[in-house]
């Protein structure tokens, strides 16, 4: 224990990645863990200015945090990304480089995500005033085998976060806080059933 680890978020704008990212920080910190968030839209303008959304530029992205996320990751820190991150292949490269990797996709329907539309960015990408947006005008390849899965649309964040918590217990990234993480009889069978197939349990 104490060793730290890459908990990566991906999914399609606006699907919860940001709120969920920040909700485990939080959680994680109570926990007297190191924790440091990488968001994607802030990473754009800090470590990736200059970069476009060309499936190039995207990958070169995707890549440079997941460089930060592995030496972080070395050093003992829970490293949290959100980025939407659209190819699994270097999701793929990301989780060979770091080791100790799990993946949370955010799924969520794009009729709910064009609906919720925050930021009126599904707008303005279906109206073509927007290039290369994911899930619109760009492919967004969903993970095959992720450790996590979220069902924003169904799921309260509450309810997500628990998951999220309960698995990296599980999967001995973080100390447990007992009680199963408030999890209920149904959400931890879903949990342990998911690790466990994939080879975890």
């Amino acid at each position: 224990m104490g060793k730290g680890f890459t908990l990566w978020f991906t999914g399609l704008s606006g699907s919860g990645k940001t709120t969920l990212a920040s909700r485990i920080e939080a959680a994680l910190r109570q926990r007297g863990m190191k924790v440091e968030v990488l968001d994607g839209d802030v990473v754009r303008t800090n470590l990736s200015k200059g970069l476009g959304f060309s499936k190039e530029d995207r990958d070169e992205n995707i890549r440079r945090i997941g460089f930060v996320c592995q030496l972080l990751t070395r050093n003992d820190v829970a490293a949290i990304a959100a980025a939407i991150s659209p190819y699994r292949a270097i999701r793929e490269e990301n989780r060979r480089k770091i080791g100790r990797y799990v993946e949370v996709y955010c799924h969520c329907p794009l009729e709910t995500l064009i609906q919720r539309d925050a930021k009126g960015l599904y707008k303005k990408a279906l109206a073509g005033e927007i290039a290369n947006f994911t899930g619109i005008s760009d492919p967004y390849e969903e993970p095959e085998n992720p450790e996590i899965v979220i069902e924003s649309d169904k799921e309260t964040v509450e309810q997500s976060v628990r998951k999220i918590l309960r698995s990296l217990e599980l999967m001995e990234c973080i100390p447990a806080a007992g009680q199963d993480a408030g999890c209920s009889a149904e959400e931890e069978s879903q949990i342990r059933g998911r690790l466990r197939a994939l080879g975890y349990l």
